[in-house]
């Protein structure tokens, strides 16, 4: 057996081997020690091998689903060894033969379709990244699916913009060639991913048979069908579909035709940003405290995943905006469909990933219920919506109305309510649904009626009121009658039917044909009853595939319709408007309020939110050059006075805009952001070697090089991480760059208050400001933005509410009142050496006589030999040597 687990083990070296041994996956050797760590499991031993004891440590069967969870979510890769035959059957072969096992499958990431192992509201994509050629004629492309889904899609893209595009997908796997895992330059973009990424040979990745390979995997003459892919493209696609053979081995995914995500048809948005706004997690990687989690109303699992796919990639087409919003209008003025709609949504199972694990023939009875739930909720909503309906809302009525009934219909009649989870567990399909099943389950189940209608049968027949069957091992079942009453089966008509078999002091046995023929089929009932129910699966598994397509895009379209009815209830819920997408630059939001804030103050003290407007729109400032361009605000104002949050909240009204939501404003004016920067917060980066300022310069850089006209820009603090000068002419370079070079909409926060002056020389810029409030000496912060610059940035006030040691605030007070006092810089150099702070710390070159000479004067001197007018000529010598040495 040893030998055999040494074998499997050296075909999989870099995956930890569960290999089957009865009702356990054991692991063996140094997969036991890691394993033994990982999950926090004993570690055994069984057996030596070459004088030394095998490590070993095992899970139970029933339980794999768990520890397989923990396994992957630190990284491991898993390869799951079965027994390929009964043990019963190794043995006829010899009692020393071992039971035939092999790998079926690999458990990775990216790869995972059980529903314990994956989060109902999160896509789990497995995605490769493809290069062709070298040096500055190189192209990259990107393919992802979701194994759980089906869903597939692909994306050229350049190289500096690969961190990003894999981001916004938020990958649980991604697959390279080794020559670009090996590449210095790529591999520090992809370090940030950690151990998601994996390096796999290059042959997998062969542009030159890429084609040849999809259409062998769907099974195609050509791809013209599927649209035009670049040959980056086309490479990404083939790995992706190699890279699921070798970890399904027999199994074959059903994935959709890859989609092609065209450049520019989605807002781009950098890592950078995507921390800095919170969109689908936190910077802490919480999903709680996001956007996503603020604005999430949704009731399915797969409502779940395409809200967090729309928040990922807002769109940059008005029209296809505008589709959105309609439906999502429809629903906010419907209230009764509305609700309806979403009460039969509400629990509604899995479809997708039922479909997809039943492809793997992984799938068990509930699957097939849950396709059996799905469409029965989705004919009935079907026979709901009206015939005519806005936007998305039309395609979503075509798609779920074409759904199969008939299927609908035979999964009703075969299967239970509530079906166990293994089919190998059978009582799975319905009393009634097949004849010859109800019979096998009546031998089996009710065996003690059918032997008592029997006896009774036999009783009449023969007159013997005394008769009865009964079993033994060596008999069998059989019919005893007491001596007396044996005539009647051994003459006349009895004699035809019973066998005599045994004779016992008091009593005769018999057996009969229809006996035997019993017996034999209520010992082979209950594998017969399995069986049935067996074929049933395949049977109704095979319709269910059959109609993957119609279910895939019923499927798709209740996701829409859930995401529509969610941000409906959203909009009514908080009372968000409409706003109004398009084309041109403007940028004007009335009343706009940051929604994850304000969920949290609704949530928390129950405060109202302090609502601001932003205006960056083409003319707030004039046109440049003839042109018109957006504006720049220079946003102003104390620490703690809701800078970063007003700037935020701007950002992801734009987001929600273009996701064709509602957005948290009375009014909305959006021109389409193509991309969207934001620089908010300070941070380092330990790993890479950068400090808190050096990343900000990065970030700031990528900004400067990348920004458009149809970008938003939103930053905060630009140059607070360096000297006060420095800083300062950074942020106005960076400034004057947004609006001479990049020409964006763009909000720039800072505690440089001599930066306000920009908007008397350049045209687009206007200065804002926090308001704030002092009473009793005490500062409120009314959070309110108007327009003005503010004229102080009540630092010592915020660090009063830090709990400061007192002591410490009011030296900062006086040693602040004393520099204001001061004026200008070499006044203000003057003050800081004289306090003992700084003083101490001076080295100075004495210009007179040091201290210790004035002493030894002293000392030389012989005050009862001098006259009192030579001792007051003394005493102004000593005097005047002191004023020299200060």
């Amino acid at each position: 057996m040893m030998a055999q687990y040494i074998e499997i083990k050296a075909a999989n070296p870099d995956c930890l081997l569960f290999y089957r041994m009865g009702d356990f996956y054991e692991l063996f050797f140094d997969d036991a020690a890691e394993a033994s760590r990982a999950l926090g499991i004993a570690l055994t031993k069984r057996g030596k091998h070459l004088g030394e004891d095998i490590p070993m440590a095992g899970v139970p069967i029933h339980a794999a689903d768990d520890y397989l969870q923990k396994l992957i979510a630190l990284g491991h890769r898993v390869a799951v060894c079965e027994q390929m035959e009964d043990p019963a059957e190794a043995k006829k072969r010899g009692a020393k033969s071992v039971v035939r096992r092999d790998v079926v499958r690999l458990v990775t990431p990216g790869t995972i379709t059980e529903e314990a192992l994956l989060d109902p509201g999160r896509a789990n994509y497995l995605m490769t990244l493809a290069r062709i050629g070298g040096g500055e004629a190189q192209s990259f492309a990107l393919a992802w699916a979701d194994l759980s889904t089906g869903m597939f899609r692909t994306a050229a893209v350049a190289a500096d913009r690969i961190e990003a595009k894999i981001a916004a997908v938020e990958p649980s796997e991604i697959v390279v060639p080794e020559p670009v895992f090996s590449d210095e330059a790529l591999s520090r973009r992809l370090k940030r991913f950690g151990r998601t990424v994996r390096p796999e040979p290059q042959a997998l990745f062969d542009g030159s048979t890429a084609e040849a390979r999809l259409c062998r995997f769907f099974s195609v003459a050509t791809l013209e069908g599927f649209g035009r892919f670049s040959r980056a493209e086309l490479s990404a696609a083939a790995a992706l579909t190699a890279y699921l053979g070798k970890t399904q081995l027999a199994a074959r995914p059903i994935l959709e035709r890859p989609v092609q995500v065209s450049a520019g048809s989605v807002m781009a948005i950098d890592p950078a940003t995507r921390a800095s706004l919170e969109l689908t997690a936190t910077l802490a990687g919480k999903r709680q405290g996001s956007l996503l989690a603020a604005v999430d109303r949704t009731v399915t699992g797969s409502g779940a995943r395409l809200l967090a796919a729309w928040l990922a990639a807002p769109l940059t087409d008005p029209e296809a905006i505008l589709a959105r919003q309609d439906a999502v209008a429809h629903f906010v003025e419907e209230t009764d469909l509305r609700r309806a709609a979403r009460k039969l949504l509400a629990g509604l199972p899995d479809c997708e990933r039922a479909l997809s694990r039943l492809a793997l023939m992984r799938g068990g009875p509930r699957d097939l219920a849950g396709v059996r739930d799905f469409l029965a909720a989705a004919l009935t909503l079907s026979d709901t919506l009206p015939e005519a309906l806005p936007g998305e809302l039309a395609a979503v009525g075509a798609a779920i109305g074409a759904l199969p009934r008939d299927l609908a219909q035979a999964l009703e009649d075969h299967l239970v309510d509530a079906p166990p989870p293994f089919k190998r567990d059978g009582g799975f399909v319905r009393q009634g649904a097949i004849a010859g099943l109800d019979e096998a389950r009546a031998l089996g189940e009710n065996s003690r009626r059918v032997i008592a209608e029997l006896e009774a049968r036999y009783a009449s027949e023969t007159g013997v009121r005394g008769l009865r069957i009964k079993y033994n091992n060596v008999l069998g079942y059989f019919v005893e009658v007491s001596e007396a009453n044996a005539k009647a089966l051994t003459a006349g008509a009895g004699a035809a039917t019973f066998v005599h078999r045994q004779t016992m002091a008091n009593a005769m046995r018999f057996s009969t044909e229809e006996l035997a023929g019993l017996e034999s089929r209520i010992a082979g009932a209950a594998s017969d009853a399995l069986a049935i129910e067996f074929s049933c699966f395949d049977e109704l598994s095979a319709a269910v595939l059959g109609a993957v397509a119609a279910l895939r895009r019923g499927a798709e379209a209740l996701a829409r319709l859930d995401v529509a009815a969610a941000l409906a209830e959203l909009a009514v819920e908080a009372n968000w408007t409409r706003p109004k997408v398009d084309a041109g630059l403007a940028f004007a939001v009335t009343g706009g309020r940051h929604p994850v804030v304000e969920a949290a103050l609704k949530a928390g003290s129950g405060a109202s939110f302090v609502a601001n407007d932003c205006d960056l729109s083409p003319g707030q400032g004039g046109a440049v050059s003839g042109r018109e361009a957006g504006a720049i605000w220079l946003l102003t104002g104390p620490n703690m006075g809701g800078k970063s949050t007003f700037l935020r909240q701007n950002a992801i009204i734009a987001v929600l805009a273009q996701i064709g939501a509602f957005v948290p404003a009375e009014r909305a004016h959006i021109g389409v952001v193509d991309r969207l920067f934001s620089r908010v917060g300070a941070s380092d980066d330990l790993a890479e070697g950068r400090s808190t300022f050096m990343v900000e310069m990065v970030e700031t850089a990528a900004i400067l090089n990348q920004a458009g006209e149809r970008s938003l820009v939103i930053l905060d603090e630009i140059g607070r991480g360096t000297a006060t000068y420095d800083g300062l002419s950074i942020a106005f370079a960076t400034v004057e760059h947004l609006h001479e070079v990049n020409r964006c909409r763009a909000l720039f926060a800072t505690h440089f208050h001599e930066m306000t002056a920009l908007s008397k020389r350049l045209s687009r810029i206007s200065n804002a400001t926090m308001r704030v409030k002092e009473y009793k000496g005490e500062v409120i912060f009314l959070h309110e933005v108007t327009a003005g610059v503010a004229d102080r940035s009540y630092g010592i006030q915020v660090a009063k509410l830090a709990g400061l040691p007192h002591a410490v605030i009011e030296r900062a007070r006086h040693v602040l009142a004393e520099l204001e006092r001061s004026g200008s810089q070499s006044r203000r150099t003057a003050f800081v050496d004289d306090l003992p702070l700084f003083s101490a710390a001076l080295s100075r070159k004495p210009e007179g006589p040091s201290e210790s000479e004035v002493e030894r004067e002293l000392a030389r001197l012989d005050p009862d030999g001098l006259t009192p007018k030579a001792a007051l000529e003394e005493l102004y010598r000593l005097r005047q040597l002191l004023k020299g040495a200060g």
